[in-house]
């Protein structure tokens, strides 16, 4: 490329777009059970801000690589996005709540999918330093999940929507700074979206990726339920939400390192091994604190490594002008449709049976979501992508 990323504009919108997951994904469960809501309720809300993941990603990826206006459609859906979610003020019924989440979530998971396009792009030849980049989102979760831990111990969860109002808006403001980025089309022939699908070894990425996110239901949905019954503060709930967050941006800082001297498909294979003994240990001993230490380090694996490997797979699997629909199918099929089933799953289980086994069954999710992986080494290379 002729001129320099945008390294720090490009960070600016991952530091405060995470900032906002940091405040949504510990406490929104925390703050619709102080709302009356019983653990299928909950997880029903959660499940629909998801389910539109499954194919809100998609559709707004296709309008991005139609229309060339890849920046443009970032914008719009991050005005709206600010402007559904302000819908929480109006009322706090369920069924209410079960419209606001489900229409804001429509434009909030058009957002990140082709922002990280963008991104790409910008970086061209340079592209696996973009862990280098990405780590300034683990930095604002971390500064979000600590200080609301702490604030929320003073003044209470109910404070939660007015911070997450803020900082939506404020994502909507920072793409203001983003310029547009070339399109990497160059030296690449028109792929059908259909033959990159019809590839074994696409499919057995997105079946494992989609394993491996159903496991996060327990976690994402219930992780902080779960610690403030068994006698965790709020500041403890926030400082073991982070203490995941920083192993994970020691992954990122190394992850050119190792992409380049490892591979992404051994990498991958390696963060879902670690993803199952770590719901093994959350769910076996929550109450013994270094082993839950131990367990919130491994989110160094279960996240950082297995999303940078999976999104430099996308980009070798999804060349040219089919990069945005590819990052929209990773986006939908693993944090979409397999957060929302697990999610879902989840919030029954955790009644019928307990909230041991839900982890216990996250960890079954991740050894056949390995058993898939393994299909990646035997699978071939595809021709289009030159993908070793």
């Amino acid at each position: 490329m002729g001129t320099r990323p945008p390294y720090y504009r490009l960070s600016a919108f991952y530091l405060v777009y995470f900032a906002s997951v940091g405040a949504f994904v510990p406490y929104w469960s925390v703050y619709l059970q102080s709302l009356d809501f019983t653990p299928g309720q909950i997880g029903e809300l959660i499940a629909v801000s998801l389910i539109t993941k499954v194919f809100a990603p998609y559709f707004w990826g296709w309008v991005a690589d139609h229309t060339g206006h890849r920046l443009r459609v970032i914008r719009w859906t991050s005005f709206l996005t600010a402007a559904g979610f302000l819908g929480v003020f109006a009322d706090q019924s369920y069924g209410w709540l079960m419209f606001v989440i489900s229409t804001y979530s429509f434009f909030w998971h058009a957002v990140l999918p082709q922002f990280e396009v963008t991104t790409i792009n910008h970086l061209g030849s340079e592209r696996i330093r973009y862990s280098r980049i990405r780590l300034w989102g683990s930095v604002g979760f971390i500064l979000t999940v600590v200080g609301l831990g702490y604030l929320f111990e003073w003044v209470g969860v109910g404070l939660l929507p007015y911070v997450i109002s803020g900082l939506v808006i404020a994502i909507w403001l920072v793409t203001f700074l983003i310029r547009h980025s070339p399109e990497s089309v160059s030296g690449l022939p028109h792929v059908s979206i259909i033959r990159v699908l019809s590839s074994r070894k696409v499919l057995a990425f997105f079946l494992a990726c989609f394993l491996i996110q159903a496991s996060h239901g327990p976690y994402y949905a219930f992780f902080s339920i779960y610690l403030e019954t068994r006698g965790y503060t709020s500041g403890q709930i926030g400082q073991l939400w982070a203490l995941g967050v920083v192993a994970e941006i020691g992954v990122f800082l190394f992850m050119h390192r190792w992409l380049q001297g490892i591979g992404a498909i051994r990498l991958f294979q390696l963060s879902i091994v670690i993803t199952a003994l770590r719901w093994v240990l959350i769910g076996a001993w929550v109450d013994v604190l270094v082993i839950l230490l131990l367990a919130q380090l491994m989110h160094a694996a279960s996240y950082g490594l297995y999303h940078a490997s999976a999104i430099e797979l996308v980009n070798e699997y999804f060349p040219g002008k089919l990069q945005g629909r590819g990052q929209a199918l990773y986006s939908s099929i693993s944090f979409g449709l397999g957060n929302a089933l697990g999610s879902l799953a989840a919030g029954y289980i955790w009644t019928s049976i307990s909230p041991q086994s839900t982890y216990y069954l996250a960890a079954g999710l991740c050894f056949t979501g390995f058993l898939v992986a393994l299909l990646l080494n035997r699978s071939g290379a595809l021709s289009f992508s030159g993908h070793r």
